[in-house]
């Protein structure tokens, strides 16, 4: 009886304490992702349009829509450049910072400040410099590749979303590197030193090992929001020209909301969430042995 109660009260306590979280949580995300599931199997032209059950009908129709793969593979592209940009850049920044070099604070702010602005807002300020400033820097200077349309050309319009996004994530990755980089313990730098090790050997052999379980944080982080990036894709090219800078997410949200068909939508929703949640996965756990201890 004792232990019986002493069950119960510790339940009684876990219930009170993390009761309201998995509520909001499964009002938020469990609720939803199932629902969005089951509308995966149905067929649904609105959202006041009864429900029909389709079957696996949506999923084929995904599978067999080119323009979802077309997208998709456009988005990989995206994902590989953006990935090791940013992680390369995040961590070249961080390491400046974390050198003594003079206002380091200040840079640390500065260049995590673009992190702090919505991608929507973004977009629409580096849309004006790609068509008004850039042109005109390049007309007054003369150099050809500033005076190019870059939204306007279906190359260099998938290159300025790269450059945006660098732009926007290196900072927010510059400050996880820093605190990686601030646990590095001093006494296994000095036992380097000692050995002669320069700079570069000390970077290769000792930080850059030690900083595996930053740089799994990072590349899981930039590999998530490559593949459902759509803020910065909707405003700075909304997908042209002529559908070249179309993302994955984009399109299921034309799929879904444009062509009014929501099901099929859905489908190709949770296929991407598949390939996603696949991707990430193997990279934690490969990523998880790599790491060695100080």
């Amino acid at each position: 009886m004792i232990s019986e109660k002493s069950f119960l009260k510790r339940l009684g306590s876990q219930l009170f304490f993390t009761g309201p979280t998995i509520l909001l949580f499964a009002i938020a995300v469990l609720v939803p992702f199932v629902y969005g599931l089951y509308l995966t199997f149905t067929n649904m032209s609105s959202p006041l349009s009864p429900l029909e059950f389709a079957g696996l009908s949506n999923y084929r129709t995904a599978f067999a829509d080119s323009r979802f793969w077309d997208s998709l593979i456009l988005t990989v592209k995206f994902v590989v450049a953006t990935v090791i940009l940013i992680n390369i850049l995040g961590f070249v920044l961080a390491y400046l910072v974390t050198s003594g070099v003079k206002l380091q604070n200040f840079f640390r702010t500065s260049l995590f400040t673009p992190n702090l602005i919505g991608g929507l807002v973004l977009g629409y300020i580096w849309q004006f410099i790609f068509v008004q400033t850039l042109p005109s820097i390049g007309e007054k200077l003369g150099i050809e590749w500033l005076r190019l349309g870059w939204l306007g050309d279906e190359h260099l319009a998938f290159w300025a979303i790269v450059i945006v996004s660098i732009w926007q994530s290196a900072g927010y990755m510059m400050i996880i590197f820093v605190a990686g980089l601030v646990n590095v313990p001093k006494d296994v730098m000095e036992a380097a030193t000692i050995d002669g090790a320069n700079g570069w050997h000390k970077l290769r052999k000792v930080t850059l090992p030690l900083m595996v379980p930053s740089f799994v944080v990072t590349v899981f982080l930039t590999l998530k929001n490559a593949f459902m990036v759509y803020d910065i894709n909707y405003s700075l090219t909304g997908g042209g020209p002529y559908d070249s800078t179309t993302m994955v997410s984009m399109q299921v949200v034309k799929k879904a909301f444009i062509e009014n068909n929501y099901g099929v939508g859905q489908a190709e929703a949770f296929i991407l969430f598949a390939i996603v949640a696949l991707i990430t996965g193997l990279q934690v756990y490969f990523s998880k042995k790599m790491e060695v201890a100080a």
